[in-house]
């Protein structure tokens, strides 16, 4: 909300004709600590709520950190590297065991 000079002074004249001018240094007084005190009431009620909604804000931007330092330290072509570094086991030449009856037909 803006005011106009125009405004202002109308305001300032209804507020000579209604009070005096005697009272005026008063009422600008006490204008301007109402003013202050209003200004302090706002800033701390914004101050409690940006505390109170930082706090869940910079856990999830937490967790999602966690999450990309995660996806980030995933390999899985390490797993492969493991498997391939394994040493095969030898298999059995089934042609030479003589124990081994092969498939049953009938």
């Amino acid at each position: 909300m803006e005011l106009s000079l125009g405004e202002m002074l109308l305001i300032a004249v209804a507020i000579v004709v209604l009070f005096g001018p005697d009272k005026l240094p008063q009422i600008a007084r006490d204008l301007g600590a109402g003013v202050r005190k209003m200004r302090g009431a706002m800033e701390d009620v914004k101050t409690e709520i940006l505390k109170e909604t930082d706090n869940p804000v910079s856990e999830i931007k937490r967790e999602i950190d966690k999450v990309k330092q995660a996806a980030k330290d995933y390999n899985p072509m390490s797993e492969l590297d493991k498997e391939a570094a394994k040493p095969a086991e030898p298999k059995e030449n089934l042609a030479e065991n003589d124990q081994h009856e092969g498939p049953v037909s009938r």
